[in-house]
């Protein structure tokens, strides 16, 4: 093989490799982009329908719930307190200020600030929260870990 063909082979074959990465990172912010669009769709259904039945859409059968003063509840026991869990009392909200997706497309997490408006009182209470996703084999993202932390000032 002469110069000329090797130089050659090797452009054509870094302009692939290049093509091939670029084609990686457009797929990861694709992903990165459907769960976000997940995770405001969830606090919009918290929103309109209540907390206990945007959870109870969106959390994957093994999802985790880490809540203060209780042991971490793990998948069947997840879902039976947010069964039991009563939300008439509040309306509840978050916004998604950052999040990410393995380079695989298969995990992410988002997170943000949280609020929780009493409908009995003139106040809103904040948090910080973060969730992790898993993606679905039907494309959906389902939430495998749920933890927020109360208490931030005003909120802009």
């Amino acid at each position: 093989m002469d110069i000329k063909n090797s130089c050659f082979l090797t452009i054509t074959l870094f302009l692939l490799l290049a093509c091939g990465s670029n084609k990686k990172k457009k797929s990861t912010d694709t992903e990165k982009a459907e769960m976000i669009a997940a995770e405001i769709s969830f606090s919009t259904l918290s929103s309109e329908k209540g907390t206990k039945k945007a959870l109870m859409q969106y959390i994957d059968s093994n999802g985790i719930l880490l809540r203060p003063n209780t042991f971490p509840m793990v998948g069947a026991d997840a879902i039976d307190f947010i069964s039991q869990s009563e939300d008439s009392t509040y309306t509840m909200i978050w916004q998604p200020k950052g999040g990410n997706v393995a380079n695989s497309g298969e995990l992410g997490y988002t997170f943000g600030i949280y609020s929780i408006t009493p409908k009995n009182k003139d106040t809103v209470l904040h948090g910080t929260y973060i969730n992790i996703w898993k993606k679905q084999s039907d494309g959906s993202w389902k939430l495998m870990l749920d933890s927020g932390n109360e208490g931030i000032g005003e909120v802009e």
